[in-house]
């Protein structure tokens, strides 16, 4: 009798979830953004930086070390990123390498607007440094204990997998 009923559940729970799975198939409730950051906040970011970085019309600044071929990021992706997170004076904040050696996997629309901006500009293998203004970042409420409210926001990424 438990054998049938045990049964019966486990064949009624992969019924709801296919059922589940299907319905949301193909669809993403991201839109790209085109947030853009205040002019202070770009003027006082892009102080801190030399010529070899790059100011995206959003207020990111970014420098590519690896371009990666095929495919591109959008919103709706799944990535998988090997990142090191820190602040401008160069505290580290967070790093996939320590947690997840072989990468962390994320939807991107779900993730901060600079990385929703800067991820798409390179392809999957590359890498980049993205330089993110306050207001793309975590802003005012700031990220936990970790990263303070209007900070400025380094990350270094490697784009392992779009899916």
């Amino acid at each position: 009798m438990r054998t049938k009923l045990f049964f019966m559940l486990a064949f009624a729970f992969l019924v709801l979830a296919a059922c589940n799975k299907s319905s949301n198939s193909g669809k993403c409730n991201f839109t790209p953004t085109n947030a853009v950051a205040p002019a202070n906040e770009i003027a006082a970011l892009g102080a801190l930086l030399d010529a070899s970085y790059t100011q995206h019309s959003s207020g990111i600044f970014y420098k590519i070390l690896t371009p990666g071929v095929g495919v591109t990021a959008g919103v709706c992706s799944d990535v998988t990123v090997k990142y090191i997170g820190s602040l401008i004076n160069g505290t580290a904040f967070d790093s996939s390498y320590q947690r997840s050696p072989n990468g962390a996997t994320f939807t991107l629309g779900q993730l901060i607007l600079g990385w929703q901006i800067g991820i798409p500009i390179i392809k999957k293998g590359g890498s980049i440094i993205l330089y993110i203004p306050p207001s793309l970042g975590y802003g005012a409420a700031g990220g936990g204990a970790a990263i303070p409210p209007n900070s400025n926001l380094v990350f270094q990424i490697e784009l392992v997998e779009v899916q």
